[in-house]
């Protein structure tokens, strides 16, 4: 007996982790990391040590599905695809092309999302495209770019351990990006100082030379007050805002609003501290900054990511190795869903979509005339559905139904469609509601492309054979294209992103025969550009960076009498976004078999409510019944729930309030009330 090992991808976070699926006669048996990878160097998270468990999980999708009076009943491809056409051509006939609404997804490849946000646009004639991307990182794209001219990590992974202060903001690295935080922790065992900035104690925090424990949402005064301090205190690089930087003018005019003593009052960090943590930072050789969706997800998530980008500029601590303003993508291929324009406004690389220049020369490779108008968001899109705008969907490995804020809404959006079709692999919250089922390979079953956070574009290699009768999802779509008279044909992944590289020119030099040695991080203009390590060298991408003047807002929500308790969410160690996948594999779920919220000892025994006991969560949209874990990682007043299980759902809960420029909900504050429930 022999195992065939196969070089690929991890399916999980945004890390880029390399490992080998073992094949042995056509199955899956198990996973082994790369030694050699540049990123892992043979290390694998928990999650990573058992991604193929799902794959041949028995409730895997193998059929087409078609729903008849109530019930799915399986059907040929023909037949689904056949009514998948039929239906989003009546539908776009009769209420037009802005009537139709896609979800791309973060889960599947760049080939994958290139293909689907060229349906949405050349099929159906709308810009209505979005992925889950708008409830992670929306406010990164839209906030580096203002501040820099690229949305994605300035540096690479790798520098982290070269940095001498690492700032990790709204980041809990531990749980969501295990093998970075590896690297953290090595680099503060070598002397690098360690600052945590987070309501929560994480597990960082005890090796951390400092934990800023802010109040939720008022990072944009702690950042502001910071760099009052650097400027106060002479701190600020002169030489590099004068050089490479504008507008320091406005900044520092709303700088002069927060004192230290005000910003104390504001955030609920001592004075000390931030004093202490400005001078550290801006007196540093290299300083990085890692940040997660703490501080994207909110109300005012761009301006918190423009603070961060400011915070980096006054100290010239941006444009080198090691140093940096650098997010940490949740899903395996959420840059590159984004990078490949599954988006409302952008088209692959990043081309706006009302640049008349861009769309023609999309139109002209496309042999087609395409929208101009901005598409709506995924929020936007269960709004409209609601209103009855929206009237069919086409959702691609994504599952609204336990990610979305406010899912009641959300409900109400999709069994209010006329037509919806769901591709996936299993048969999601989502799926359940569906009028078509389309099954999808896994990763273990189809060729493509990820990039990871640090920009790095890595192959995914088929291992074995479809599972039942499951396609390639670029395939099944270019099947419902051609079905609707428009010929998108392609023999293979490799052939998709030749016509990307032609389209987008930060992917110009990506070819598959290129990437066989790890991948190649963009931008990477030409085929024999090397790639880029870091970003804005001697330049910003936008030519001078930009300082934008931000000023503190609370909350869209606040606790009140009603609701006495701040609400905030996130990921955990052992499952990934809504455990489709996650919770198909045992080992996983005996570490976390459900779900739970955080509540800290005062407020447990103020409200009578014991350690595993059952609470009800209550907000201003929706209620659930979980299991309470007491702990003091929490602040009074302050809890933590994770938002993955579907069975208690923190979403239920959570307020749909958008940020109004990337228009990115609030998941992480709002307004509860808890209640004993046992």
């Amino acid at each position: 007996m022999s195992v065939e090992k196969v070089l690929t991808t991890c399916v999980y976070c945004g890390t880029g982790c390399g490992l080998y699926l073992c094949v042995d006669r056509g199955k899956v048996m198990g996973i082994a990391p790369s030694r050699a990878h540049p990123v892992s160097q043979g290390r694998l998270c928990l999650k990573g040590w058992n991604a193929h468990q799902f794959v041949h999980h028995p409730q895997r999708l193998t059929d087409p599905l078609i729903k008849r009076n109530g019930t799915f009943a399986k059907a040929s491809w023909d037949e689904a695809l056949d009514l998948v056409a039929e239906r989003l051509t009546e539908i776009k006939q009769r209420y037009g092309s802005d009537s139709l609404g896609v979800l791309s997804s973060a889960k599947c490849t760049n080939e994958e999302n290139f293909v689907m946000m060229k349906f949405a646009r050349a099929v159906l004639g709308t810009n209505n495209v979005d992925h889950c991307a708008r409830l992670c990182h929306a406010s990164t794209l839209t906030g580096l770019v203002k501040a820099f001219g690229s949305g994605a990590m300035t540096n690479s992974i790798a520098e982290i351990k070269d940095a001498n202060v690492i700032f990790i903001i709204g980041s809990n690295t531990t749980e969501q990006h295990p093998v970075i935080a590896a690297d953290i922790l090595r680099a503060v065992d070598n002397g690098s100082k360690l600052v945590i900035i987070d309501p929560r104690v994480i597990h960082l925090s005890q090796f951390a030379d400092m934990h800023l424990r802010l109040r939720p949402g008022t990072d944009v005064a702690l950042m502001n007050g910071l760099m009052n301090v650097i400027i106060e205190e002479g701190l600020h690089n002169s030489s590099f805002i004068e050089e490479r930087v504008e507008d320091f003018g406005e900044l520092r005019s709303i700088l002069q609003k927060y004192k230290v003593d005000d910003v104390a009052q504001i955030t609920g960090v001592p004075v000390d501290d931030l004093r202490a943590a400005a001078r550290l930072y801006a007196r540093a050789e290299k300083a990085t900054i890692l940040y997660c969706m703490g501080i994207t997800q909110h109300t005012t998530g761009t301006d918190n990511v423009l603070a961060c980008a400011n915070l980096a500029m006054l100290c010239g601590h941006v444009g080198r190795e090691g140093t940096g303003v650098n997010p940490l993508r949740g899903h395996q291929n959420v840059q590159g869903a984004c990078d490949m324009g599954a988006l409302p406004n952008f088209y692959a690389g990043y081309q706006r979509v009302a640049d008349e220049i861009a769309r023609q020369k999309f139109e002209q490779v496309w042999r087609i005339r395409l929208p101009a108008n901005v598409g709506l968001t995924v929020v936007e899109m269960m709004d409209a559905a609601v209103e009855r705008k929206i009237k069919a969907m086409y959702i691609m490995g994504e599952n609204p139904m336990v990610s979305d804020p406010n899912i009641n809404q959300v409900k109400r959006a999709l069994e209010s469609l006329d037509f919806l079709v769901v591709q996936d692999i299993f048969l999601s919250e989502t799926a359940e509601l569906a009028d078509v089922i389309l099954p999808a390979c896994s990763f273990a079953e189809k060729d493509g492309t990820f990039t990871s956070t640090e920009r790095r574009v890595q192959r995914v290699r088929k291992a074995i054979a479809p599972i039942g009768a499951t396609r390639p999802d670029w395939d099944i779509i270019c099947d419902v294209a051609r079905r609707m008279s428009y010929d998108m044909c392609y023999n293979s992944p490799e052939a998709i992103m030749e016509e990307v590289s032609t389209l987008a020119p930060i992917y110009g030099g990506i070819r598959y025969d290129r990437l066989d040695d790890f991948g190649l991080q963009w931008p990477c203009p030409t085929p024999d550009h090397p790639g880029t390590k870091y970003l804005h060298k001697n330049t910003f991408a936008r030519g001078k960076g930009k300082f934008h003047a931000v000023d503190y807002l609370p909350p869209a929500e606040i606790s009140d009498e009603q609701y006495p308790f701040v609400f905030t969410t996130g990921r955990i160690h052992y499952h990934f976004h809504s455990r489709t996948m996650t919770g198909r594999s045992e080992a996983l779920n005996r570490e976390a078999p459900e779900g739970y919220i955080e509540i800290n000892p005062a407020d447990a025994k103020e409200l009578n409510i014991r350690h595993g006991g059952k609470v009800k969560v209550s907000s201003r949209r929706g209620q659930i019944i979980t299991k309470a874990f007491v702990t003091e990682k929490v602040p009074p007043k302050t809890v933590f729930m994770p938002f993955n299980f579907g069975e208690a759902a923190a979403n239920m809960l959570t307020n749909p309030a958008l940020d109004p420029m990337a228009k990115i909900p609030e998941y992480k504050v709002c307004a509860i009330a808890l209640e004993r429930s046992d």
